[in-house]
């Protein structure tokens, strides 16, 4: 039996987007017109097309960019693949470059030239919270069997409530790898090295955290594409895992923008 294998076609947004355009990307992955202005109307980088093999998904590719698109094409395993990252709770700025320590002590430094990308996101999640609360009810049907003594009794009433919960988060990539050297989460984050310079707020810190980096890693890119509101979603899992393939394809178009197209 033949290997099966889905491989996706990305491309990164185009600088304009006009109605011929959209039409020959449209005949090109076989999309209606309208999902198709869709697709390329996107900020980020966009999976817009799928197929069974690599070499039909590159013969799409050239076509795209006989159009002028920057295209790449990936394997589904590749960009679902939960990163392998450096979770850093702390951090110590040196002179040329940034010890990171995670929560059962480990260490890393990143030096001022290691760092390719600075990559801030944010995940936005919303859950239902149930609550129950007792009250005293009046009893009717109690009070008349007793021959009108008034009875109370307590009942329990559920209700629910909906949670948003809002993080951010950065990510530090080299040239080597699609998985990030380094990753700080907001409300992980210890932050008492800022020293005096510490706020009340988590955002706060953070934002001062992310000034600090771009200051050590100068000659890195920063991206802040995935901090703008995006659909918020039920399942902390799902926006997770899409956020994940969206950290991907951004580094991976960086690359290949900076003529960095190998990653071993």
């Amino acid at each position: 039996m033949a290997n099966y294998e889905v491989v996706h076609i990305a491309i990164a947004p185009p600088a304009i987007l006009d109605e011929n355009l959209v039409r020959s990307v449209a005949a090109i992955i076989n999309k209606h017109p309208y999902d198709t202005r869709l697709l390329l109307a996107s900020e980020i980088p966009r999976i817009i097309a799928h197929c069974d093999s690599m070499q039909i998904a590159e013969s799409i590719i050239q076509k795209l960019k006989d159009l002028g698109l920057v295209a790449i094409a990936r394997r589904d395993l590749e960009l679902r693949q939960s990163p392998q990252s450096f979770k850093a709770q702390t951090l110590e700025f040196r002179e040329n470059g940034v010890l990171f320590r995670d929560s059962g002590g480990r260490e890393k430094i990143m030096g001022e030239d290691n760092v390719f990308l600075i990559l801030e996101g944010r995940v936005k999640t919303s859950e239902e919270v149930e609550t129950t609360k007792s009250k005293t009810k009046f009893s009717l049907t109690t009070t008349l069997l007793t021959g009108g003594f008034p009875v109370w009794r307590k009942v329990n009433e559920k209700t629910t409530t909906r949670s948003i919960q809002t993080q951010y988060f950065v990510r530090l990539y080299d040239r080597k790898s699609s998985d990030p050297g380094i990753e700080l989460l907001q409300n992980n984050m210890n932050y008492s090295f800022l020293g005096a310079n510490i706020a009340i707020s988590s955002p706060t810190n953070f934002t001062a955290v992310v000034t600090k980096l771009r200051d050590a890693f100068p000659q890195a890119i920063f991206d802040s594409r995935l901090t703008k509101p995006f659909l918020v979603t039920t399942s902390s899992n799902r926006v997770w895992e899409n956020t994940e393939v969206n950290c991907k394809l951004i580094y991976l178009f960086h690359l290949v923008t900076s003529g960095l197209n190998s990653i071993t």
